[in-house]
């Protein structure tokens, strides 16, 4: 991906509109990947003024596909840009407007919160699951440590193993 993306950054490096960057989250970088919760390399945000949290790209990642992404950014819908507006988002965008700034900022912190919530409660599930699979993996292991001698034992007084039916493919998961 390194490559075309240092193509895409070379196309756009005289824009007005679009602004292609790079940021090592292992080094210097790694405030502003905690700050907008980059985990996963390589990440893609975008951002879209007056957006300053930004979004998370999932689009291709050849040159033919970011470039055709690219040209579909530029500042979003706003009061400042309402020619930006679709005319279903100008309607709700005037509905938010009459609200009292205290009620909009009540509702934004109400949603950030509701989300750090539901964040923390999915880390603590990651890590409930990863205990269950490594308790479950190692008395798998103590379980074959245990049964190895006397298995030998049984082949060699003659039992035979009986033949491995196929198995249905169970779906992959990773924890």
């Amino acid at each position: 991906m390194k490559p075309a993306w240092d193509s895409l950054a070379d196309k756009y490096a005289k824009s007005d509109k679009v602004v292609v960057a790079d940021v090592d989250c292992t080094a210097a970088g790694e405030p502003l990947c905690s700050r907008f919760n980059v985990e996963g390399f390589p990440t893609i945000k975008f951002f879209n003024p007056p957006d300053e949290d930004g979004e998370d790209y999932s689009g291709g990642r050849d040159l033919e596909e970011l470039t055709a992404f690219a040209e579909t950014l530029g500042p979003g819908c706003s009061l400042d840009a309402k020619e930006n507006c679709s005319a279903e988002q100008l309607a709700e965008l005037e509905e938010v407007v009459k609200m009292p700034s205290e009620e909009l900022d009540a509702e934004l912190a109400a949603i950030k919160k509701s989300l750090k919530e539901q964040e923390a409660a999915h880390e603590k599930l990651l890590e409930s699951l990863q205990a269950q699979y490594e308790e479950s993996n190692k008395n798998l292991e103590e379980a074959k440590k245990a049964s190895a001698p006397r298995a030998k034992l049984l082949k060699m007084a003659g039992a035979k193993a009986p033949a491995a039916e196929p198995e249905e493919e169970a779906p992959k998961e990773e924890l």
